[in-house]
């Protein structure tokens, strides 16, 4: 029976499907570089935010540019990006509007992020393996945009498209989860230590998604 299912997840893997699964101790394997596969993501809820935290553990060798989380709105297709444009750099991009962080990178093992923003201040927050880097700022009283397309695997140059294989991810993406807060140092703590968390836009526990290409989810090989 464990050997149909496993088939079962590459055949929808391979084929493009709509589903909602509990994805603990899975992950999503990117096994190449592309213009086209990705996964689509598809939130709890759909309203603008005024605060938000993004969370993830990622594993690639790659050291070109790519994208970790791309949420696009039809007005910007930067509305919310997690971006790695070198080695010992990421970009927040919030309303199409960036801030850089500086660190000691090291993606031969999974890392794992979390990315807080909030428009009352403007402050964003990104922590990396428990550890958060110095706060910065932008986008202070905005709202980020609804109804958006949310893509793991490739970075939106428009809404829901215009992909670039050279910014593609190459690697392994799980623990994706949302909330419309900003979490606190010690919730982010819990899931690094893989603590159970349930958010309410993404949940990995009952995520919504839909598989576009060559995209396997398999079990997660590292803790």
């Amino acid at each position: 029976m464990k050997r149909i299912l496993s088939g079962a997840l590459v055949l929808y893997s391979l084929l493009g499907a709509i589903a909602q699964t509990d994805m603990t101790g899975k992950v999503f394997v990117f096994p190449k570089e592309s213009l086209v596969h990705h996964v689509l993501l598809i939130p709890q809820m759909k309203k603008p935010l005024q605060n938000f935290t993004v969370c993830l553990r990622a594993y690639t060798d790659l050291t070109r540019s790519f994208s970790l989380f791309s949420y696009a709105t039809r007005e910007n297709h930067n509305e919310l990006l997690l971006f790695r444009p070198r080695v010992g750099e990421y970009d927040l991009y919030i309303g199409n509007e960036k801030v850089s962080f500086k660190v000691n990178d090291d993606l031969s093992f999974p890392v794992h992020f979390c990315v807080s923003w909030e428009s009352a201040t403007g402050i964003a927050e990104l922590w990396i393996n428990d550890k958060p880097l110095v706060r910065k700022g932008l986008k202070k009283g905005y709202s980020v945009g609804a109804q958006a397309k949310i893509v793991l695997g490739q970075e939106q140059d428009s809404f829901g498209g215009s992909f670039e294989s050279s910014q593609s991810f190459v690697g392994e993406i799980g623990e994706v989860h949302m909330w419309d807060f900003v979490l606190s140092p010690h919730q982010v703590h819990s899931l690094y230590k893989r603590e159970t968390l349930s958010a309410n836009i993404l949940d990995w526990g009952a995520l919504n998604y839909e598989i576009k290409g060559y995209v396997v989810i398999k079990p997660q090989l590292l803790s």
